[in-house]
């Protein structure tokens, strides 16, 4: 892994992510790892993902001027990187982002997949308007550390769920991208949606996974080492594929009065 430090030009950038109006990326690249991350495609980026993180030291400068000049509006933390991969313990940078943010009282939108996010649990209260999400894949953790070996475990991140409700944040989850005969199997599934139930989240969000071209070859190497069996079925996916995994979750969501909301 390659951590290095590099300046930006701009903390806040405008997001055309719905429900958001800037997006902030303390890091380029992500320690996670995640094999169906769509961030290089966005980005553009060649390196191989999941290999170099770096750290954009004077963002939280240039947040604080930005800041002055800037309409309030929802700033969605974490859309191309995770601001608490684990150099963040090092670096602080998201932190004092964060610190910058309060003092004008901008309303944050932190996704993760971290328990990390817990150590600035006390500054995400101040806010008069926040919410802290999770991305969870699977309810199985072995299967997680194959294609998310970085992040936090799945009981981590449930309960690190828990413990933002409990503290009076917003939460929810991102159960996405659905990874086809891997993570929708019924049980499966059942158990992670009771399981983030239990962890208070105001709603789910679901996305099904979509091969952006940028993406293709990574995760078609990954189904071929892992699940070599499968390897052609994510070449030729059935179109209406992800519709059935819909109306299941649509029903299991319904048993436990979850509110869900579907990306596709």
């Amino acid at each position: 892994m390659k951590i290095s430090t590099v300046s930006c030009k701009t903390a806040l950038t405008p997001s055309r992510l719905g429900g958001y109006d800037y997006a902030l990326n303390p890091y380029r690249g992500c320690q996670h790892g995640c094999t169906y991350c769509y961030a290089p495609y966005v980005l553009r980026e060649k390196r191989r993902w999941g290999e170099f993180v770096e750290a954009r030291d004077n963002l939280p400068r240039l947040l604080s001027k930005e800041l002055r000049r800037k309409a309030k509006g929802v700033v969605g933390i974490s859309t191309v990187t995770d601001a608490y991969q684990p150099v963040e313990k090092r670096f602080e940078i998201t932190r004092l982002a964060l610190e910058q943010l309060q003092r004008y009282d901008f309303p944050v939108c932190i996704q993760t997949k971290s328990s990390l996010v817990l150590r600035d649990l006390d500054l995400i209260q101040s806010f008069s308007q926040k919410e802290v999400g999770f991305t969870v894949t699977t309810i199985d953790d072995e299967m997680r550390q194959r294609y998310e070996p970085g992040a936090s475990s799945v009981e981590e991140r449930l309960s690190a769920l828990e413990s933002l409700a409990d503290a009076g944040i917003d939460t929810w989850a991102f159960l996405g991208p659905i990874m086809p005969y891997i993570t929708d199997r019924n049980d499966d599934i059942e158990a992670l949606i009771a399981g983030l139930k239990k962890s208070k989240i105001h709603y789910l969000m679901v996305d099904r996974l979509n091969i952006k071209q940028g993406m293709r070859p990574r995760l078609l190497d990954f189904v071929k080492i892992e699940f070599p069996e499968l390897e052609e079925m994510y070449r030729t996916l059935p179109a209406d594929y992800f519709e059935e995994v819909k109306l299941e979750i649509k029903k299991l969501c319904k048993d436990q009065e979850l509110k869900v909301e579907f990306c596709y």
